[in-house]
């Protein structure tokens, strides 16, 4: 967890340090991480599951993606529209089925565009996510995708942050369109319910 006393950080303060952390990052420690995510997955409920590529520095890896669908699960995954406003999703079918995405270095699916609303479709939505702190507050990357997204979530719906087990922390700004998730998944704990209960 990161350390205590930084609780009262801004969002962008907490966004440069958690971007550092991941930066420095070993690949070694990363791909450990990845495949104890990839395991994890194994025990996740759900039959439609709408997932995304780890991009950049952010944990897991398309293992992960091919764990779900060995469990017969349908993945769903997102793809970033033209214009701001919420993901549209596509069905993952395996690694082939992947192609460069609108963002530098994002690899997003090249199936048919199944539209914003097919997010409703999901009983478990593995989210990306900076850190998660004890309430269910979410740190996304600040460019609103999920939070013009996650409106579309069936309710019930479990809605779950993958993040790096440092990257749990107590206590997050949070904001009245902050949707509140539900669980994290993480490499060393697995999947893990939010809010904390004492």
């Amino acid at each position: 967890m990161v350390e205590p006393g930084n609780e009262h950080l801004s969002k962008t303060e907490w966004r440069s340090r958690i971007t550092a952390e991941r930066r420095s990052q070993v690949s070694e420690e990363h791909a450990r991480e990845a495949m104890a995510l990839t395991a994890a997955a194994a025990r996740l409920p759900g039959e439609i599951v709408c997932a995304y590529v780890p991009f950049g520095t952010e944990p897991g890896s398309t293992s992960l993606l091919d764990q779900l669908l060995d469990q017969g699960k349908r993945v769903l995954l997102p793809i970033v529209p033209d214009a701001p406003g919420p993901l549209e999703w596509a069905v993952y079918e395996d690694p082939s089925s992947l192609g460069p995405g609108r963002l530098r270095g994002l690899l997003e699916p090249t199936g048919r565009r199944l539209g914003p609303d097919t997010l409703g479709t999901a009983d478990l939505v593995l989210i990306p996510a900076l850190a998660v702190d004890d309430a269910g507050v979410r740190l996304g990357r600040g460019a609103g995708y999920y939070d013009r997204s996650l409106s579309f979530a069936a309710p019930g719906a479990a809605l779950i942050a993958v993040v790096r087990d440092a990257e749990l922390v107590r206590e997050l700004p949070a904001e009245p369109h902050d949707v509140r998730m539900t669980g994290v998944l993480t490499p060393e704990q697995g999947l893990a319910p939010r809010p904390v209960i004492d």
